[in-house]
């Protein structure tokens, strides 16, 4: 997965020295401009470093192409229908993935920046310490919403139809990304405890994994043994996959949401600020 970083430079209008009394003076207006200029930074370095967007525009591509014609025949069967049919359960499963896969980018972008000096630099600043990670989960949250748009796109031009409306696409699209914004908080948790790059991109591996596969993403979980079923009715991703299914293509989807909401909101509550101490006390 490809990262983004920030590389300060002397043109910076804001003065490199602790803030007066503390960060806890920072009013929400500072905030929000700490967070936009933050964000524009790493937009610019985007522009610098277009391939760091290879892996949001190839990704959906790839699993796709993959999915529907490796596995679409089989799996399709096993739904009573066709490679058609595996299509439209398919490409909501995948946009449910998307966040997970951006999210670990996350982590190994903000322990490269450590690695490389960049965030010293940021807590010689008086702006608040959240503004830095929440600046790039939205840069990140634009980054998902790239890869999806590219998925809906690439299964639309294989025939994907959808099942309920454009509400129902647009409300898809936001809780993926409420879902996916509160998964980054555990990645930028994980980049800041590890200390390499490799090793958040080796655990977030094995924590992947699991999650993706042991879900409703790729295929149904009715023929899966009995053990592997009861943790897929526990995985988030088995009821934000449903979720987002049921909001596209039709049928119940009020528990799903409502428990894939829940996680969100648990896991962002508990994990931010977690994130938020370990960034201060970085050293």
């Amino acid at each position: 997965m490809s990262t983004t970083t920030l590389t300060p430079t002397p043109t910076d209008s804001v003065p490199v020295k602790a803030a007066p009394g503390g960060e806890g003076r920072i009013g929400l207006r500072a905030n929000l401009r700490h967070i936009s200029a933050l964000v524009r930074r790493n937009l610019l370095q985007i522009k610098k470093d277009p391939e760091s967007m290879f892996d949001v525009l190839l990704m959906p591509i790839v699993f796709t192409l993959l999915f529907v014609y490796v596995f679409g025949g089989s799996v399709g069967g096993s739904l009573g229908g066709d490679r058609q049919d595996y299509l439209n359960y398919l490409v909501p499963g995948l946009m449910a993935m998307m966040g997970m896969n951006i999210a670990s980018a996350v982590g190994t972008g903000v322990n490269d920046d450590f690695r490389k000096g960049v965030m010293d630099r940021f807590r010689t600043m008086p702006i608040a310490r959240s503004s830095v990670l929440i600046a790039k989960i939205v840069v990140e949250l634009g980054r998902m919403l790239v890869a999806i748009v590219i998925l809906l796109a690439m299964g639309f031009a294989l025939g994907m139809e959808l099942g309920t409306s454009v509400g129902g696409l647009l409300e898809a699209i936001v809780l993926a990304g409420v879902f996916g914004a509160a998964i980054m908080w555990i990645f930028i948790l994980l980049g800041l405890s590890m200390k390499t790059a490799q090793s958040v991109q080796g655990v977030g591996f094995l924590v992947l994994m699991p999650l993706q596969f042991g879900s409703s993403i790729f295929a149904p979980t009715q023929t899966m043994p009995g053990w592997l079923q009861t943790f897929t009715d526990y995985n988030p991703l088995s009821n934000l996959a449903d979720a987002v299914r049921g909001l596209m293509m039709g049928g119940p989807v009020a528990h799903s949401v409502w428990i894939t909401l829940a996680w969100a909101v648990g896991i962002t509550v508990v994990v931010a600020p977690l994130a938020v101490s370990k960034f201060r006390k970085r050293t």
